[in-house]
């Protein structure tokens, strides 16, 4: 009898920890999932917030109704751009700055050139400062987030169709 206690301890340990080891690989699962998900989360948490200066994505008919909106005062926006160091773009606004009217519908262009020997791939990213400022101005179309691929000397003009919301 002084035999049987131990064995039952014994596999009630195994079972507990068993347990814990299950749990624990479960929480190192969960969390790996979480680090690849946390970047389109965040993205799509910024493009519906406006935070950290993102813009937000506008339709067509939104873009309508802000310009029936109008308000008659204009703004003046700056357009920037730059490239990672190790990457031979030439990548500018076709226009540094603009007076629009707010509420409506404006066009701004961005040139891009690969000055490399061999094809290059990018992504252009976005934000508006100052931050606050990032959920008035509304995206219609844009070339933002879509991989473009450019030949060696090929220089390309890409648009971006937005307006500014007249609650600014």
């Amino acid at each position: 009898m002084a035999s049987a206690a131990p064995v039952l301890h014994d596999a009630v340990t195994a079972r507990r920890n068993l347990r814990v080891g299950l749990m624990a690989f479960a929480g190192a699962l969960a969390m790996l999932g979480l680090g690849y998900a946390s970047v389109p989360l965040y993205r799509l948490f910024c493009q519906v917030t406006g935070f950290g200066g993102t813009t937000m994505i506008a339709t067509e008919a939104q873009a309508a109704t802000a310009a029936a909106n109008a308000t008659g005062q204009t703004i003046s926006i700056r357009f920037d751009a730059s490239t990672a160091g190790d990457m031979p773009w030439v990548f500018a606004p076709s226009q540094a700055t603009d007076t629009i009217t707010i509420g409506e519908r404006d066009i701004a262009t961005y040139v891009a050139r690969n000055s490399g020997s061999v094809p290059i791939t990018g992504m252009a990213t976005f934000n508006v400062e100052p931050e606050q400022a990032g959920k008035y101005f509304n995206k219609i179309q844009c070339f933002c987030f879509t991989e473009q691929t450019l030949a060696p000397g090929q220089e390309v003009t890409m648009p971006v169709l937005y307006y500014v919301d007249p609650a600014m």
